[in-house]
């Protein structure tokens, strides 16, 4: 698989088999994402990788807080903006048409809604899953650095037959995670990443993009 197929092939997979990912493949990914750029090479992420045992207990975990209707934890930082301008509104907008209309779920059915987006914190039942940190005291340049290296862990799982799902929905739970990874004091959780073989029956699609012109300015001699 080449890089253009890669990044094409790419998308958030909601349904996984409970088929292993071995340790190997997880190794060889990390270790081959860790060439990510990052300015002054800082390599500001720091990744903790699930599997087996432990991500059983979190998910049991997070389970029971969901039952319980325990309110998230503090937000750590901003995840969207209070007030989204357009074409950003319009584009979230269209996200959540177009994801929750796959489940058939009316825009009105919040409960359905709710339901569905609590499968993140089952990791959609994934079998591996990645908790990604950063120092707290880094700043944007940093995070900008740890989306690059998110990017090519997502990409080199491609390569390796596999699917992922960038969950920010984590960091909302960010004190169960610690509970099982034990981070120090001084990282903040950023998100999570669900990682495994999707499941064949389902079919999560592809969210479409803006047009090349409403993003890209080419600037030449032409």
């Amino acid at each position: 698989m080449d890089v253009y197929e890669a990044v094409a092939s790419r998308r958030a997979v909601r349904s996984f088999t409970d088929r292993p990912v071995s340790r190997q493949v997880l190794e060889r990914v990390m270790s081959t994402a860790a060439w990510a750029p990052s300015g002054s090479n800082l390599q500001p992420w720091k990744a903790y990788v699930l599997t087996g045992s432990p991500l059983k207990e979190l998910k049991r975990r997070a389970g029971e807080r969901l039952a319980s209707g325990d309110d998230w934890d503090e937000p750590e930082y901003e995840q969207y903006p209070s007030v989204l301008k357009s074409p950003y509104a319009e584009r979230r907008s269209a996200f959540g048409e177009q994801r929750y209309g796959a489940l058939g779920v009316p825009r009105e059915d919040l409960e359905a809604r709710q339901r569905a987006a609590s499968a993140n914190w089952d990791c959609f039942g994934a079998p591996a899953a990645l908790f990604c940190y950063i120092d707290r005291t880094l700043g944007q340049p940093q995070w900008s650095d740890v989306g690059m290296f998110l990017q090519s862990v997502m990409l080199l799982l491609r390569t390796e037959g596999l699917h992922s799902c960038a969950q920010m929905a984590w960091a909302k739970f960010h004190r169960t995670v610690a509970e099982i990874v034990s981070p120090p004091d001084d990282l903040m959780l950023f998100c999570g990443m669900s990682i495994g073989f999707e499941e064949p029956t389902t079919c999560d699609p592809r969210t479409g993009r803006a047009p090349l012109a409403e993003t890209v300015t080419f600037i030449d001699c032409l």
